[in-house]
C-alpha cells in the first residue's frame, strides 16, 4: 500500500479491473441472497458455508481433507493435519463473535484469532502477539521475504488505523488488502494464513456485503489452487498497481466461487437432498 491518498483503500478501488471485480462480486452475492431457500433456511446455509470455508482454508494450510471427513471427525488433536483442520474450524466459529470489536480494535481481534488458532500448540508467551526480532515463523506455503519485527509492528498499526478511520473502499478491496497484508507480514509465529483468511471473512461479513456469512471466500481460494493463490499474493507483494489489482481480482473470484458453493447448497436444500 504505497499510495499517500487520504483514503488509500478507496484509491485502490479505482485500479484497472477492480471496479469490474467489485461489481461482479456484488451481483453474485445478491443472487444467492435472493434464493428462495434463504428466506427460511438461511441458518442451515450459514452453517454449511462455515464448514466448507473451514475446509478450504485448512486445505491451503496443507490439510486438504475431503468435506465428509471434516464433517465426520470429532477429534482434531494428534497429527499436524488434524490440528490444522481443528484450528480452521475454531477460527470460523470465532469470527462471528468478533465483528463488533473489529472496527474499534483490529489488533485485539488479530491477537484473539491467533490465540484461537494456536490452540495451545505454541508456547504461551508467543501466542496472540506479534513476533519479536529473531523469532521464527512456521508458514511453509508463503516463501516471500519475511519483514522484520519493527516493520511488522509499523504496518500492523497502519492497517489498524485505516480500519478504525473507516474507508469508502468496497468491501472486496478492504478484505483483500487485510488478507494480503497479513500474509505479507506473517506477524505471528504460526497459523498466519488461517488468521489472514479469517480476517478477510470478518471484513466481508462486517461490511454488510455478506452479513449472513454464506459466501465463503476460503472455498474459492482453495478451488483456484495453492499455486494460483501464491502467484496472486506475490503480485500483491510487488506493490505495483497491476499486482495489487490482480490480487483483489483473485479474492473477488474466490468470493464468487464461494457464492457458487452456497448456491449449490441452497439447491440441495430445496430438493430435500441436504
Amino acid at each position: 500500500m504505497s499510495t499517500t491518498a487520504s483514503d488509500p483503500l478507496a484509491t485502490l478501488g479505482s485500479l484497472p479491473g477492480v471496479p469490474d471485480a467489485v461489481d461482479s462480486v456484488r451481483k453474485a452475492v445478491d443472487r444467492v441472497y435472493g434464493h428462495r431457500v434463504m428466506r427460511r433456511r438461511s441458518t442451515e446455509v450459514t452453517a454449511e458455508a462455515a464448514l466448507r470455508g473451514s475446509r478450504g482454508s485448512a486445505a491451503l494450510a496443507g490439510a486438504d481433507w475431503n468435506l465428509e471427513e471434516v464433517r465426520r471427525r470429532t477429534d482434531f488433536s494428534g497429527e499436524d493435519e488434524a490440528r490444522t483442520v481443528g484450528a480452521a474450524l475454531r477460527l470460523t466459529a470465532e469470527a462471528g463473535q468478533l465483528l463488533s470489536i473489529w472496527r474499534q480494535s483490529p489488533l485485539r481481534v488479530l491477537a484473539r484469532l491467533h490465540l484461537v488458532a494456536a490452540g495451545g500448540a505454541t508456547p504461551d508467551d508467543a501466542v496472540g502477539r506479534p513476533r519479536l526480532a529473531g523469532e521464527p515463523v512456521d508458514e511453509p506455503l508463503i516463501e516471500a521475504p519475511l519483514p522484520g519485527a519493527d516493520e511488522v509492528a509499523g504496518r500492523l498499526e497502519g492497517l489498524s488505523q485505516l480500519i478504525i478511520a473507516g474507508t469508502a473502499a468496497p468491501a472486496l478491496v478492504t478484505a483483500a488488502v487485510v488478507h494480503g497484508e497479513l500474509l505479507a507480514l506473517r506477524p505471528f509465529g504460526s497459523r498466519n494464513g488461517l488468521v489472514a483468511r479469517t480476517a478477510e471473512r470478518i471484513v466481508l461479513i462486517g461490511s454488510g456485503l455478506d452479513p449472513k456469512s454464506i459466501c465463503p471466500a476460503e472455498v474459492g481460494h482453495a478451488e483456484q489452487g495453492r499455486a494460483a493463490y501464491v502467484a496472486a499474493f506475490e503480485g500483491y507483494t510487488t506493490g505495483t498497481p497491476e499486482g495489487v489489482a490482480a490480487w483483489i481480482a483473485h479474492c473477488g473470484r474466490s468470493v464468487e466461487l464461494g457464492v457458487r458453493e452456497s448456491t449449490a447448497v441452497c439447491e440441495a436444500l430445496q430438493r430435500g437432498a441436504a
